[in-house]
């Protein structure tokens, strides 16, 4: 056994690495919620995990291709917005995302950042409560006429799990179609 001064400590330090590179993902984007957004965050992931492929999420219904990678001016990107049509319905599930948030890379391969799921008015009105999923109200979108929201369940948000745009994702040649949430406008 080796006996040196600051042996032991390098030792425990390397192990508290290694630990920390084994902790799921989804316990360090779902840190700082309860646990109930913790459990419904790792059900979403398990159920979109093979959507990491684009070619599976096709092969589930939604579209290969989307002609916009949504930007916003000052809050970064939601990138391409894959919405798979027969999940837009009256009913919210963490496993069926109604859109699943992709972004292109410069090699042309697609990374599966999150989802939004959505309501459209005509099944949940706008005058109504806001309908609640992973614990948060759904925002609302007069442009698109339903009830949203953004999870970033595959990517680290540095401004939240829910929100509208993440910094850390952007759009090929820095180029998008700008968008402002109706939400923001008020």
């Amino acid at each position: 056994m080796i006996n040196r001064p600051g042996f032991s400590a390098m030792c425990a330090a390397m192990l508290l690495l290694s630990a920390c590179a084994r902790r799921s993902p989804s316990s360090i984007i779902t840190r700082g919620y309860d646990a109930g957004v913790a459990a419904a965050v790792t059900r979403s992931r398990a159920a979109t995990q093979s959507y990491r492929s684009l070619d599976s999420a096709v092969a589930a219904g939604y579209p290969r291709d989307v002609a916009d990678c949504i930007v916003h001016a000052h809050h970064g990107a939601m990138g391409y917005h894959h919405l798979n049509r027969a999940y837009v319905d009256a009913k919210l599930d963490v496993e069926r995302p109604e859109m699943l948030l992709y972004q292109r890379m410069p090699d042309g391969t697609y990374q599966l950042n999150g989802m939004e799921f959505i309501v459209p008015y005509r099944f949940y009105s706008r005058d109504s409560v806001p309908p609640v999923l992973f614990g948060q109200k759904l925002k609302q979108e007069d442009n698109f006429k339903y009830w949203y929201l953004h999870v970033w369940a595959w990517t680290k948000n540095t401004d939240g799990l829910f929100a509208d745009f993440n910094p850390s994702v952007t759009c090929p040649d820095g180029k998008g179609k700008v968008y402002t949430p109706s939400s923001e406008s008020h």
